[in-house]
């Protein structure tokens, strides 16, 4: 016989013994999960709970009859599987655990260019300067350009390479600035989870690697402050006093926010001072107070993520202090600083754009004040960082001087 003959034999004879045994095994299951009869009871409570269950939809196993036609995974899942699971390999159950998944799993953050174009080895650096969070550059950023282009003389445009000098200054001074905080914060930075992941919390860098660290900056940054006058260069170092002891203002005050303030305003003082050779009460004071103010109302938005973490390690900010009064606290705060531009711009005797730019300005401002959910982390974040296009604004504001040529 040839040997296709052969297997085409053994499988008919396989086949006509699985058709065989299924009407055994469909007697078995009939038996096993039909439910009796409820006159089988007597008890009627017992029957009316028996006759709920048969009313229960429920997929039965086919009759004798039909048996052969009924495929095998049918008594496979019957017989082998617990009534409670699902196939494992069925499409609905897993479609149903990864979406269960989802929504225990955070979605990752967003890769920057930091993780995808630094060498391995320069990343944490970076990521110690914030190179990968441009936010706190701009907020330091924007008083020097304000003060900058109000000292600009009428009609002209602001001196551009001043605007360079302070912009960079303002990468650098914010980097060290971050590199002071995280090295007097990494015992506190790795008991909070929004800080846990940075480089002295996390122990990728030592802190003799960022001392080092510290004094590369410091030098850059003496190297764009040496590019200044004189009256600039003294004003400028004074700054480094509250820059090397912000970070630890939150250990004894609620108000480490109004000292950030200082810090981060610090350079509306100095763009004037490097246009001017001097310092003009009239005009620079309230522009200072207005910045001031500012950053109470968006460093308190930004404390705010992190209060429940603040009162477990201890540590103190504005969000805890005003609690359930910050938004009537901010807006006071917001009000102030619209109110010291407007001052600042009315004793600089700036030109009639300034009014429409302020406005905006204050637009900007009070949306995020009312809408900011201060329960949120992520809506927190969000108006924290919308403060770059108020900043821009009232960058424009003082711009505004090009049309007074007289």
């Amino acid at each position: 016989m040839a040997p296709s003959a052969l297997l085409r034999a053994a499988a008919l004879r396989r086949r006509a013994s699985i058709a065989a045994a299924l009407p055994a095994i469909s007697s078995l299951i009939h038996t096993s999960t039909r439910p009796p009869s409820p006159s089988t009871y007597p008890n009627p409570a017992a029957r009316r709970h028996l006759i709920t269950l048969s009313r229960r939809p429920c997929q039965h196993p086919p009759s004798s009859a039909s048996a052969s036609a009924a495929p095998p995974s049918y008594y496979v899942d019957k017989i082998l599987l617990p009534i409670s699971f699902s196939h494992p390999l069925s499409t609905s159950s897993r479609s149903t655990d990864k979406d269960t998944d989802k929504k225990d799993i955070l979605p990752p953050p967003p890769v920057s260019w930091v993780e995808r174009l630094l060498p391995e080895a320069a990343r944490p650096y970076a990521m110690l300067a914030r190179l990968d969070k441009p936010i706190g550059t701009w907020l330091l950023a924007w008083p020097c350009m304000w003060s900058i282009t109000i000292a600009a003389m009428p009609g002209e445009l602001p001196d551009l390479k001043m605007l360079a000098l302070f912009g960079c200054g303002a990468v650098l001074l914010r980097g060290a600035g971050c590199t002071v905080n995280d090295l007097l914060d990494r015992d506190i930075d790795n008991k909070v989870e929004r800080t846990k992941s940075r480089p002295f919390a996390s122990g990728v860098l030592t802190s003799s690697q960022g001392v080092c660290f510290l004094g590369c900056q410091l030098l850059l940054g003496l190297g764009i402050l040496l590019q200044l006058n004189n009256f600039s260069r003294v004003l400028g170092a004074s700054s480094l006093l509250l820059v090397f002891s912000y970070p630890l203002m939150k250990r004894f005050t609620f108000w480490p926010q109004a000292y950030l303030g200082l810090t981060f305003n610090w350079g509306a003082l100095l763009g004037w001072a490097a246009i001017k050779e001097s310092l003009d009460p009239a005009v620079i004071l309230p522009l200072y107070t207005a910045g001031i103010c500012w950053t109470l109302v968006y460093d308190t938005i930004y404390a705010h993520q992190d209060k429940e973490d603040d009162l477990k390690v201890g540590v103190k900010s504005t969000a805890l202090r005003f609690g359930d009064s910050t938004k009537q606290w901010i807006s006071a705060f917001g009000a102030a600083s619209i109110g010291g531009i407007a001052l600042s711009g009315y004793n600089a005797e700036l030109g009639w754009p300034y009014y429409p730019l302020l406005t905006a300005a204050a637009a900007q401002l009070a949306w995020q004040i009312s809408t900011v959910d201060l329960s949120d982390r992520a809506d927190c974040n969000r108006k924290f960082v919308s403060n770059k296009w108020f900043g821009a604004l009232e960058a424009a504001v003082p711009g505004s001087n090009l049309q007074d040529s007289s």
